[in-house]
């Protein structure tokens, strides 16, 4: 068992207890978003330093319909 920190950044994103040690360039799913893993450090003997990107979403822009204004 593996104690595995994700990082995005300088911010920690994830704290997990994992049987498996996730690969670089793995695509995972973290919070319901979908995530590139960078790099994978080992820092003791079971904990390690798992630095991701999060994928960047376009804002969607609201519709303005032309025909309805308020007064």
């Amino acid at each position: 068992m593996f104690v595995t920190h994700f990082y995005e950044g300088k911010i920690s994103v994830l704290s997990q207890l994992l049987v498996n040690l996730p690969t670089v360039e793995e695509n995972i799913k973290i919070k319901g978003r979908k995530a590139k893993i960078i790099e994978v450090n080992q820092i003791d003997n079971n904990n390690y330093q798992v630095r991701i990107v999060f994928e960047i979403l376009p804002k969607k822009q609201p519709i303005k319909e032309l025909g309805k204004k308020k007064r």
